[in-house]
């Protein structure tokens, strides 16, 4: 038997968050230690999934696992990764480490609150986080639909606790109100979420019941209905396939979140602590765009296709909405929050284009939003500690006492807005031309996005660190060695694929291929005539080869 390295991977933050939670109240610092070192065993064993994953392999998935579990309901432990899946575990892995040190002190009591309580919030916000991990990490090696489903849901219960439980302590002058907002903010978060699982649990036992009549024995394997399909065995009537894919669409378009099911998001991070808005936004929400293309793309190709013009339009709104509705932010992480909204519509865009290109970027662009948001909103979460509060008129003149915060600080806008040379703006081209192949007016809607992205990140950067230095900022300290450690390596990150994306284009391309295949799409041809050959195109040659000259000539026509 080979060495199961899916399981592991996802099982070392779940027994890292076990580990951390019994950790004794008195001992915060080893818990956060532990915590982090879970954290980099898990990045080291997601580090070895990328090497041994052969972009080149036959077969959709590898490093597969499948063990009977519910047999009688023909539910399998089955895991598998493609290039896919495999480059989001890595994002995963490598944001974990940095969000528990930009977040080392964000669960410690307060100077007024009881040093000997029972209760344990610095032990209990690293457990939630590295729990998280585990569930997001085998969401993208799942294969079975409710092996998928169970961690789908289940992610929802520990980032439930850390927006309700460990908000943002920015500004907090009335404790009571600042509670009641941290708790709207979750349960909103919970209700919008389990909602969308709810429907889409109704649309997982439609699929079984179809493939149980249709076949004989009922499955939830993603390839043995990919193969049964294939081969004639499963012929959804389209009215079926059209239901069951809106209920999976629907969970995954909430997840994500996609316009109108977004209101959530803002709400959500705007009283998270910053670590964990980027959880949300850059490993969480990852979940419902790889979604689209590993199951419904896959498992329900004529129904995709069909709904494939009206999704289009919701991610152009959601495009233009989110960047619009950032312009008009006065509050630092909900100016981040919307900016979101607007990146998940170019994802969402590029996965539905149905082109390599589209699909490609769409999954560039995930990989390349989780590093710059996490770099934007880590540095802003810094930036918000020194000052305590999230208003951006509360700031000024911040880059003649913080230089290096206000640089770190500008190039996670620049990679926001997608600054050539930065490493979005690659998925972001890609997705552009990818849908203007296919959807050429909607391609040339989405580019006031980009324009829009400009204008909120530079206005954003401009009031809070250009200007007259105000007196609340005055002494304000620079970035501090921990803050560093978590900063410089993604924007070197942001830097390097943005200039040499080839080492993730080369993992993503051929399951791309294959997922294209699966709904039977071909990239558009250009159309461009060609010239027809004339007399004056015919290159001057002797006389011995006229002849063949004159057939070049003649298949050039």
């Amino acid at each position: 038997m080979s060495f199961p390295l899916l399981t592991v991977t996802a099982a070392v933050p779940a027994l890292g968050a076990v580990a951390t939670a019994a950790v004794p109240a008195a001992k915060r610092t080893v818990a956060k230690w532990l915590a982090l070192l879970f954290s980099l065993v898990t990045l080291a064993l997601a580090a070895v999934q990328l090497v041994r994953f052969d972009p080149g392999a036959s077969g959709p998935f590898q490093l597969t696992e499948s063990h009977a579990w519910i047999k009688d309901f023909g539910v399998r432990y089955e895991l598998g990764v493609d290039g896919i899946a495999v480059v989001l575990i890595a994002l995963t892995a490598l944001l974990i480490p940095f969000v528990i040190l930009a977040g080392w002190h964000d669960a410690d009591p307060l100077e007024e609150e009881r040093p000997n309580r029972r209760w344990r919030p610095t032990q209990g916000f690293f457990a939630l986080i590295l729990m998280v991990e585990a569930m997001v990490v085998i969401s993208f090696e799942a294969t079975d639909v409710f092996l998928f489903y169970i961690f789908f849901e289940a992610m929802l219960i520990p980032m439930y606790f850390l927006i309700g439980g460990f908000g943002d302590r920015a500004g907090e002058h009335d404790e009571e109100k600042t509670a009641t907002r941290r708790s709207n903010a979750a349960v909103k978060f919970l209700l919008y979420n389990l909602a969308g699982g709810l429907i889409m649990l109704a649309a997982v036992i439609g699929l079984y019941v179809v493939t149980a009549h249709q076949t004989g024995e009922g499955t939830f394997s993603l390839q043995e209905i990919i193969q049964a399909r294939a081969a004639g065995k499963l012929d959804m009537a389209a009215s079926t396939e059209r239901l069951l894919f809106l209920g999976f669409f629907f969970a995954f378009a909430v997840k994500a979140p996609l316009w109108p099911l977004h209101t959530w998001l803002p709400g959500a991070m705007g009283e998270s602590t910053a670590p964990v808005a980027v959880l949300i936004t850059a490993v969480v929400d990852k979940v419902g765009t790889f979604a689209m293309l590993r199951f419904c793309i896959q498992l329900f190709p004529e129904a995709s296709k069909w709904a494939t013009p009206v999704i289009m339009v919701l991610a152009v709104i959601s495009i233009l909405y989110g960047a619009l509705l950032a312009v008009a932010q006065r509050d630092i992480k909900r100016l981040v929050a919307y900016a979101s909204i607007s990146h998940f519509g170019f994802i969402i865009l590029g996965i539905f284009a149905m082109t390599t290109q589209g699909q490609s970027g769409a999954t560039l662009y995930m990989v390349n939003h989780g590093i710059s948001t996490a770099a934007l909103m880590l540095v802003a979460g810094f930036l918000i500690s020194r000052r305590g509060s999230r208003l951006i008129a509360d700031y000024g003149g911040v880059q003649k006492v913080a230089p290096v915060l206000a640089g770190t600080f500008l190039i996670g806008g620049l990679a926001t807005l997608s600054l050539p040379g930065l490493a979005p703006f690659v998925s972001e081209f890609l997705v552009l031309v990818g849908t203007f192949s296919r959807y050429p007016a909607l391609g040339i809607i989405a580019t006031v996005g980009i324009v829009l992205a400009a204008l909120y990140v530079l206005v954003l950067y401009q009031r809070t660190m250009t200007g007259p230095v105000k007196a609340e900022v005055r002494a304000m300290p620079d970035l501090k060695v921990r803050e560093l450690v978590v900063v410089a390596p993604l924007i070197a990150l942001l830097v390097f694929l943005g200039v040499y994306p080839k080492p993730l284009t080369e993992i993503v391309n051929p399951a791309v291929k294959h997922t294209m295949s699966q709904v039977d799409k071909t990239d558009p041809k250009p159309d461009v005539p060609v010239r027809a050959a004339t007399d004056k195109d015919a290159p001057h040659e002797d006389a011995s080869h006229g002849e063949a000259s004159h057939e070049e000539a003649e298949a050039a026509k």
